[in-house]
């Protein structure tokens, strides 16, 4: 092979890394919530013969479909964290980008949570449904604020590194 020719290889590796680490990103960020939803599970105080109040009705799926949707979530998940680990190793990834997919986790989780809890059955009001609107939904908000404001300065630091990388 000439130089050229291994340049050309190694551009089109780094090329289809990015676009796996491009996919593998938005992938947690979207399963996470889901997977959050599916291991807490039914939060309801009461059966559904008690015929319950809802803030929101849950959607209706069966055991089954729940199941399948919280393993499928759950690898999808493990899946991404697999590969970004793996990029974040050959450094086809800055690590510190982890940061940025941290916020967004932890907001997913508690988005999780949240579904829970606002579609939990009671008798009566649901107080936690007011209380997470009161709390998790700032908290959430702050988080995403924050992820978005590390990714402005992270692109915005590797332009200033790298001013033609996009070009």
């Amino acid at each position: 092979m000439t130089a050229s020719m291994n340049q050309l290889a190694v551009a089109s590796r780094s090329s289809h890394v990015g676009r796996v680490v491009r996919v593998a990103g938005p992938a947690l960020v979207a399963a996470v919530p889901v997977v959050t939803w599916w291991l807490v599970g039914d939060l309801s105080t009461v059966s559904l013969a008690d015929d319950p109040d809802y803030a929101f009705r849950p959607m209706t799926l069966s055991p089954m479909t729940e199941r399948a949707v919280g393993i499928a979530s759950l690898a999808l998940a493990v899946g991404a964290v697999a590969v970004l680990a793996w990029a974040t190793r050959r450094r086809a990834l800055d690590r510190r980008w982890w940061t940025v997919l941290g916020l967004l986790a932890a907001a997913g989780c508690i988005v999780g949570l949240g579904w829970r809890v606002l579609t939990a059955g009671v008798i009566g009001a649901n107080i936690g449904a007011g209380l997470f609107i009161l709390v998790g939904g700032p908290v959430v908000a702050a988080l995403v604020l924050f992820a978005l404001a590390r990714s402005v300065f992270l692109l915005v630091r590797a332009n200033r590194r790298h001013p033609l990388a996009g070009s």
